[in-house]
């Protein structure tokens, strides 16, 4: 992987309205503390991911608090989507990356989670 591949364009952010509902509606998805994620894969020409991060304002009230959560989240799949990638068939993938737990882990727990995350996904594939 080339160090411009680290990057996270717009291109791989899950921003659809539609691909947003057909996702929840028809998508699986599973749990690896602290996130719930839900993916939806279809065939296609050529392999793409899309990623949608969420941290609910349910279970974190202040902003600063999900907006942290969320920069982790993002930086830990920035750096890690290579695991996904090298394993990609051709296919499109949406995949949502929901913060579900009430504390604020630190950021080596979420790139553990979001590692495993990609690895069960690769695998999957």
């Amino acid at each position: 992987m080339k160090m411009s591949d680290f990057g996270l364009p717009y291109a791989e952010r899950l921003r659809s309205f539609g691909a947003v509902r057909r996702l929840f509606s028809s998508g699986s998805g599973g749990f690896v503390y602290p996130f719930r994620y839900v993916v939806f894969a279809e065939p296609d020409d050529r392999f793409s991911v899309e990623v949608l991060f969420s941290v609910p304002k349910r279970n974190h009230k202040r902003a600063n608090v999900r907006n942290l959560l969320r920069r982790r989240t993002k930086e830990a799949y920035r750096l890690n989507k290579s695991i996904i990638y090298d394993a990609g068939k051709s296919a499109a993938v949406d995949l949502a990356l929901i913060y579900s737990s009430k504390e604020v882990v630190d950021y080596k727990t979420v790139e553990y989670a979001v590692k495993r995350i990609l690895a069960s996904l690769a695998e999957d594939l």
